[in-house]
């Protein structure tokens, strides 16, 4: 199994080229308009779907990528000049 978080764009096709084969089952009038859309694009609907399920796989790892870096960077406190110390206080600053 590959870790969906270190994956980067285009790895899918070079982490395993073999194939699986699943059976979906869809509403009809989903099916056909699958079938317009790859006749528009020249491919099967096999191959649009493949497409679609590994850009969902992608997008879905980039996500996870992204999150860690962030939460890592929410662990780092932010440098705001103040030394640690408050600049001025909560009335100070609501004094009417």
């Amino acid at each position: 199994m590959v870790d969906e978080t270190t994956l980067n764009r285009g790895d899918l096709a070079e982490v395993n080229m073999s194939t699986q084969t699943i059976t979906l089952s869809l509403p009809a009038h989903v099916v056909q308009q699958a079938e317009a859309i790859a006749a528009r694009r020249h491919v099967t609907v096999a191959k649009l779907l493949a497409e679609s399920i590994e850009e969902l796989v992608a997008r879905e790892a980039r996500y996870a990528r992204a999150r860690t870096r962030q939460l890592a960077q929410l662990r780092k406190p932010f440098n705001l000049g103040t030394g640690g110390r408050r600049a001025a206080t909560r009335e100070s600053l609501h004094e009417r």
